[in-house]
């Protein structure tokens, strides 16, 4: 079952004051592999635009920022891997709006590449950063900065575990 989260978010009123605007849960998650659920909290252009109407965290779904200038901020629920071993992982990405990051030439499930620069911070649980030579293991309050490179996420510790990102657009290296 996915969890629930609060998301309070500022803004204006009509004579300037500052208020409470949204308060409640994010307005969109999304389940492409069981037990594997996003949790959209909020999408930015650079330079971010507090004058900008609607929630953009109700949006198309894509791992990236629509904007290339862009970040988003997302809760990620990671079950462990057995959960979702005889899933298809190439049509979750295609759910995920991002089938063209994932490498389905890998030989580890999951390994996909974005134009970002994340900041990826365990808060609950384990989880072991992948890279096409080597990984590591990332426990409660580890921080990983992913640059742009091929990766995946292995969760090998049988227990649920909750990660925050923030996926900030960045040059190609090509």
């Amino acid at each position: 079952m996915a969890r629930t989260f609060r998301r309070v978010v500022t803004g204006h009123n009509a004579e300037g004051k500052s208020i409470i605007l949204m308060d409640g849960p994010p307005p969109q998650t999304l389940e492409p592999l069981p037990q594997l659920v996003l949790h959209e909290i909020w999408e930015t252009g650079a330079p971010a635009d507090n004058t900008a109407e609607g929630d953009p965290a109700i949006r198309e779904n894509q791992i990236e920022p629509h904007n290339p200038a862009g970040n988003i901020f997302r809760y990620v629920e990671f079950p462990p891997d057995e959960a979702w071993q005889d899933a298809d992982v190439g049509e979750a990405f295609d759910q995920m709006g991002s089938g063209g990051a994932h490498d389905s030439g890998a030989g580890t499930p999951g390994m996909h590449e974005t134009q970002t620069t994340d900041y990826a911070i365990v808060l609950e649980g384990e989880m072991w950063a992948v890279m096409e030579e080597g990984e590591t293991l990332l426990k409660a309050n580890d921080v990983l900065i992913q640059r742009g490179t091929n990766h995946a996420w292995s969760n090998r510790s049988g227990k649920p575990a909750l990660m925050l990102f923030v996926l900030i657009g960045a040059k190609p290296r090509g």
